[in-house]
């Protein structure tokens, strides 16, 4: 067994490696906490992964990827809700969670605006509120929609309930305000409300929240708008989305803004010059904490000036400008009665502690994830064990270290099973090709274990995926049981596979009638032409997620050419592996998956099959007016007036695809001082290349 080594101690092939394993690990957190509603992670064990993998793209950013944790945000909409689409997507944050982290922040803004160390750079700061994230639009100053975060893009429609919540007011007091914006905030339940609805439902005979969080949750979700007029909630105004004209020069110059309308924001809010000012009011807030009426996890710190925040932009999941600086885990001791194990979508093997349930932070808790064998050997932990465990907001909590180690007849230590509890299957870790061992154990049974089979069938069907209207969990693991659906094809052809099993027609069976039986097989006939970012998202292919088939998909174009080139390089032609390296985004991990993936004859057999049920459609391209949309573009050298991130996000922005390397398909190279091999394979290509100069008065049109 490695102990695990700091960031700087890594090598190349060391970080490579880890960030391999990092992305399997959080990808599989993220399925279930986003798809599954069954989180595997605590926050604060789960913000640390976050950490970890961003530390280790810091220091080798040419291994960083855009199926590594860093682009996903939100959850899909919930059956019942009407879709609302936000004018402008609503972001997570970054998390910070030391003073260096914050100066780190400070520094990232600076490089990126290209900001002399004397040029004073003003945050604000005010609490992280520890709610439910709320949109709400005002067209001529009335209320007119209320989502909530959804998946980022789309929300569910909360408007009746929205207006039931004492601090959002249904028209706009005041003046100047814009005649169209998307207000944003925080809905919270105090503590004293939550106390004494926690009363009410326990003396009715119901179990009540685990927490503020929850029950705020939950009752701003109600169908029912009465409901949630009789729970309490309360609203913090903080940030805006879509907005139809500028209204404010600076975050805090908004805030008063909003105050001046009727909304109410955190009194705690406030405007500071340099970090020593930030920290000193991240811990004046922590002293307070225990005092507020709200429940608070740490405090976001944002970049004043609106103009800089316009120019730092943001990445897939998280804007630039801001950063959320978290407080330290809460904690307790319980001891460890079992441990078990369970199978993931991917065959990846999890340890779960079952623990003696205990109180932490005001919620009762009895799993923990043990990750993999590597972790429970690096804690010596045991079955009988007292454990130390933290919390921070999650019930599932994460456990620190074993405080009895010393005791007699302490049990022998943990074995990881060789066989796959499941389907009996060998259960491996993978070797790398510098030799080290993959941290997960996997099954190899593949499409013959039902924990994969069905899990990823599940994400075949997902809203994310082929999203099939009807054809939830519980209808995949019927036709699964009744061996009517063993395979992705079979969704289409689900009528013949029920006749050929001499089963009864759908409609006669139990929670089916003649019409929803139409229905489900009405709503599978309509996805049989799929779009091809969804399509290429729901084979479940590892390491390639839902941000990853986007970029592979707007690079491509369509379907054919993409596949294509994924099988020539599944034969070894590397300038087919080459040219899907060198689209912007794209690394090795999720090149070789793609690879590993098509290898596989019962893949090919399950693709080809598939193919003769379904069309997928070309990818929609952003339609930009500009004159570089849809050309694929690539820097090389010294940029002088913006950063190699700036213009990168610029050129995206306008429509270019940007692209690590120079091919016969590049339209541009923007070249400045210092430009080598990539200037000289693109003059000898014949590729355009344009001075940095050149470039800026292209795009503006000059």
């Amino acid at each position: 067994m490695r102990s695990r080594q700091t960031v700087a101690e890594l090598s190349e092939a060391d970080a490579k490696d880890e960030l391999k394993r990092l992305a399997a690990q959080i990808a599989e957190a993220d399925a279930a906490y986003f798809r599954n509603d069954d989180p595997i992670l605590t926050d604060a064990e789960y913000d640390e992964l976050r950490k970890r993998n961003l530390d280790l793209e810091s220091r080798f950013p040419h291994l960083k990827r855009y199926d590594s944790p860093t682009e996903r945000v939100g959850i899909v909409v919930a059956d019942g809700f009407q879709k609302a689409e936000h004018g402008k997507p609503m972001l997570s944050l970054d998390n910070a969670f030391s003073r260096e982290d914050v100066e780190d922040f400070v520094q990232r803004i600076r490089r990126f605006l290209g900001l002399g160390t004397d040029e004073e750079v003003s945050l604000t700061s005010e609490p992280k509120i520890d709610g439910l994230s709320l949109n709400l639009t005002y067209q001529r100053g009335k209320l007119v929609q209320a989502a909530t975060r959804g998946d980022g893009r789309i929300g569910e429609d909360v408007t009746a309930n929205a207006l039931m919540v004492e601090d959002v007011p249904e028209k706009l007091g005041g003046s100047k305000w814009p005649d169209e914006i998307e207000v944003r905030g925080e809905v919270y339940m105090s503590h004293k409300a939550f106390a004494a609805l926690n009363e009410a439902e326990r003396a009715v005979g119901r179990k009540g929240f685990a927490n503020p969080r929850n029950a705020a949750a939950g009752s701003l979700r109600q169908l029912d708008a009465n409901i949630t007029k009789e729970r309490p909630l309360n609203f913090f105004a903080y940030a805006w989305g879509a907005v139809s004209e500028p209204f404010a020069t600076s975050q805090s110059e908004a805030l008063s803004r909003f105050a001046e309308w009727g909304f109410r924001t955190n009194p705690l809010f406030s405007v500071a010059a340099t970090v020593d000012a930030l920290i000193a009011q991240y811990h004046e807030i922590e002293r307070l904490r225990a005092e507020l009426e709200y429940d608070i996890d740490g405090v976001v710190y944002k970049v004043d000036r609106l103009d800089w925040q316009n120019r730092l932009g943001q990445v897939s999941r998280a804007p630039r400008w801001a950063i959320a600086h978290k407080f330290p885990a809460e904690k307790a001791v319980t001891r460890l009665e079992a441990i078990d194990i369970q199978v993931g979508r991917t065959g990846s093997l999890t340890p779960v502690a079952r623990l003696t349930p205990v109180t932490v932070g005001g919620v009762v808790v009895s799993n923990a994830t043990l990750h993999n064998e590597d972790e429970i050997a690096r804690l010596d932990v045991r079955v009988g064990d007292q454990v130390r465990i933290q919390r921070a907001g999650d019930v599932i909590p994460q456990i620190l270290e074993v405080i009895d180690t010393d005791r007699e007849g302490r049990t022998a230590p943990f074995v990881m099973p060789e066989r796959c509890p499941e389907c009996g299957s060998e259960a491996v870790r993978d070797t790398d090709e510098s030799g080290q061992e993959d941290v997960r154990r996997r099954c190899t049974g593949g499409l013959i274990c039902p924990a994969q089979i069905i899990a990823r069938l599940r994400h075949f069907v997902s809203r994310k995926a082929l999203d099939i209207d009807g054809l939830g969990a519980k209808q995949v693991e019927l036709f699964y049981q009744q061996r009517v659906v063993l395979a992705p094809q079979h969704i289409f052809q689900l009528s013949t596979r029920i006749a050929e099993l001499n089963l009864p027609p759908l409609s006669e069976w139990e929670g089916f009638g003649e019409t929803s039986a139409n229905k489900l097989l009405a709503s599978i006939d309509s996805r049989r032409r799929v779009e091809m970012p969804r399509f290429l998202n729901a084979l479940g292919i590892r390491h390639v997620g839902e941000i990853t088939a986007g970029v592979l998909s707007r690079s491509f174009g369509n379907w054919r050419d993409f596949w294509a080139a994924v099988q020539q390089a599944a034969n070894g032609h590397n300038e087919a592996r080459e040219a899907l390296l060198a689209i912007d985004g794209i690394g090795e991990t999720a090149v070789d998956s793609l690879i590993a993936f098509a290898h596989e004859r019962h893949n090919q057999d399950m693709l080809s099959a598939l193919l003769n049920e379904i069309d997928i459609l070309d990818a929609e391209l952003p339609q930009i007016d500009s004159p570089v949309s849809g050309q694929t573009v690539v820097f090389t050298g010294t940029l002088e007036t913006m950063t190699r991130d700036e213009a990168k996000a610029r050129a995206v922005s306008l429509g270019a695809k940007v692209s690590g390397s120079v091919s016969a398909k590049t339209d541009i190279v923007i070249a400045g001082p210092g430009a080598g091999s990539k200037l000289k394979k693109a003059e000898s290509l014949g590729v355009r290349v344009m001075t940095e100069q050149e470039w800026l008065e292209f795009i503006r049109g000059d």
